[in-house]
């Protein structure tokens, strides 16, 4: 059963997760968090903030991770797969009839529909990340972060798996 929930947990993002890995990553928190709690939200957040420093897609590095956790390398392999598997079975199924309408406008109208609410699911995520933040280092050192890692990646263009390996420092020296 729990590879099953392993699957769950990973396949029914990627098939509601439409805008690639950043879109499923709150679909991801609340199977994980919410609804099987096998993390709460500040291991969520630091898995999270590991998986954006490696390279590769997102959506696949958090199903190994957690999948790894909960079940060995078994539940790694079944949560890599039902990660990917929606995009794969669609992409089978559906790609005579994707290439045929690209260029539809009903399909460019749909992406535009669907990008505020992306928008919106990725920053309630933040908030809540913020709010554990807030209560496990204090406001100063929440704020401190925040407005360096902004300053860090949009003013001086540092790569974020840079700022975010300081952040790591930082926490595990300084916190």
């Amino acid at each position: 059963m729990k590879y099953w929930h392993i699957f769950l947990a990973f396949f029914i993002p990627g098939i509601l997760g439409y805008g690639g890995g950043p879109a499923s990553i709150p679909l991801v928190e609340n199977e994980v968090v919410k609804r099987y709690e096998w993390m709460n939200v500040q291991d969520f957040s630091e898995m999270l903030a590991l998986a954006n420093s490696l390279p590769g897609p997102i959506a696949t590095k958090m199903a190994g991770f957690i999948g790894y956790d909960e079940g060995g390398i078994l539940g790694s392999l079944v949560g890599v797969f039902a990660a990917v598997a929606p995009s794969l079975i669609i992409l089978i199924l559906l790609l005579g009839v994707l290439y045929k309408h690209k260029d539809s406008s009903k399909v460019k109208r749909l992406t535009l529909y669907v990008r505020p609410v992306i928008a919106i699911l990725l920053g309630i995520m933040a908030w809540r990340f913020f709010q554990e933040s807030y209560v496990g280092i204090g406001f100063w050192q929440t704020a401190f972060i925040i407005i360096s890692s902004y300053l860090l990646i949009e003013r001086m263009r540092v790569h974020p798996a840079f700022v975010i390996g300081a952040a790591f420092v930082y926490g595990g020296f300084l916190l």
